[in-house]
């Protein structure tokens, strides 16, 4: 009886000391983020292409998410992101350690620069917001520091609640398949 009052009164504590571990954590919810990050979201056009949440790692100490994808049924690539405090989407790798790569500022406004890692070698792009409204945000990228790609930048889109642009033949947020 005594065990059972003991167990009775220690789970609610291990419970809460649980949850308040995880919740700083947890990305912003689904629908106001704009690319929302959970274990099992994915974005499919087909069974040779698409990107998935596989899983979660610490680098550094920071949880990151572990994105999967597949790229024409033979190229594979592995990213590692997540969405800090400023509600900026960053990057590292398990091998870096120390190094984040800044890929998107969603708090940003429209004609921002920033650099991505702010280093000036050939890889560091220079990112300025193009287009951004309540439901979507375009972010050109410029490796203005690489000798044969400098002036042609590439473009990234991300869509509130949805995450990647894209014509999805298959996508999954948060546990609701949306196609």
């Amino acid at each position: 009886m005594k065990k059972n009052i003991l167990k009775a009164l220690i789970l609610p504590l291990f419970l809460t000391a649980c949850t308040m571990q995880n919740k700083k954590d947890l990305p912003a919810e689904a629908a106001s983020s704009f690319l929302p990050m959970q274990i099992g979201n994915y974005w499919k056009n087909d069974a040779q292409n698409y990107t998935e949440i596989q899983d979660t790692m610490r680098i550094d100490g920071k949880l990151y998410y572990k994105f999967y994808s597949l790229i024409g049924g033979d190229a594979v690539s592995t990213t590692y992101l997540r969405i800090d405090k400023d509600n900026q989407l960053l990057e590292s790798w398990p091998a870096a350690e120390g190094k984040e790569y800044l890929r998107a500022k969603f708090n940003g406004n429209v004609n921002d620069t920033f650099f991505t890692l702010n280093d000036k070698t050939e890889n560091d792009k220079k990112v300025t917001i193009m287009n951004k409204s309540d439901k979507k945000m375009t972010f050109s990228y410029d490796m203005v520091y690489h000798p044969n790609l400098k002036g042609h930048p590439s473009t990234e889109s991300f869509v509130k609640g949805q995450g990647f642009e894209g014509k999805w033949n298959g996508l999954k947020i948060n546990g609701v398949i949306i196609k």
